[in-house]
């Protein structure tokens, strides 16, 4: 089937977050999320090491906008219900539509971390993903090191299937690192 035929909600709701898909003029927020929380986010993920601005984060926006539309990658923004800020940045990545399989990526504004936000988000996702996508495979995968991740992905159950020794370089350094992949099957 062509994913572009595939029609699917581009939001949803949780018990305190909106969860939904990027629009052109949500940079300025993510911006100041990502600004927010640099520091924390530079050991897990290659954008925290490249210069931010404002208009370069419009434009990652809407290029998620676009690909959201062609169903090549849906991120997800995941925004607090009652105050409309946003909490963090989310997705279903490396889908694979002939399985249907999909692989949840997350990272959390610093100010919110340590709330049950994220695991309250990645559950939500995680239901989407089976219920609206009919994926039969939803992944997280994650740096053995980052204990905040793989917690999430222990909390909601996914099952720790393999551990891919010296897999990656880790983002700040030439050290080799593993890498946890989690499971969950439908």
């Amino acid at each position: 089937m062509n994913p572009l035929m595939i029609d699917f909600p581009e939001s949803f709701e949780t018990e305190r977050l909106l969860i939904r898909a990027p629009k052109p003029g949500d940079g300025a927020k993510m911006y100041e999320a990502v600004s927010t929380s640099i520091e924390e986010l530079k050991p897990w993920l290659p954008f925290a090491h490249f210069e931010q601005s404002p208009e370069l984060t419009e434009a990652n926006i809407r290029e998620a906008h676009v690909n959201f539309l062609t169903r090549k990658d849906l991120r997800l923004l995941v925004f607090h219900k009652e105050t409309g800020e946003l909490v963090a940045s989310s997705g279903l990545h490396r889908i694979d539509w002939d399985v249907p399989k999909v692989e949840i990526g997350y990272w959390i504004r610093t100010d919110y971390s340590g709330k049950g936000y994220m695991t309250e988000a990645v559950q939500g996702i995680t239901d989407f993903a089976f219920r609206e996508l009919n994926a039969r495979r939803v992944e997280i995968r994650c740096d053995a090191k980052n204990v905040k991740s793989r917690a999430i992905a222990e909390r909601l159950n996914f099952e720790l299937e393999a551990v891919l020794k010296q897999e990656a370089k880790a983002i700040d350094s030439d050290e080799l690192r593993d890498t946890c992949v989690y499971a969950k099957i439908r």
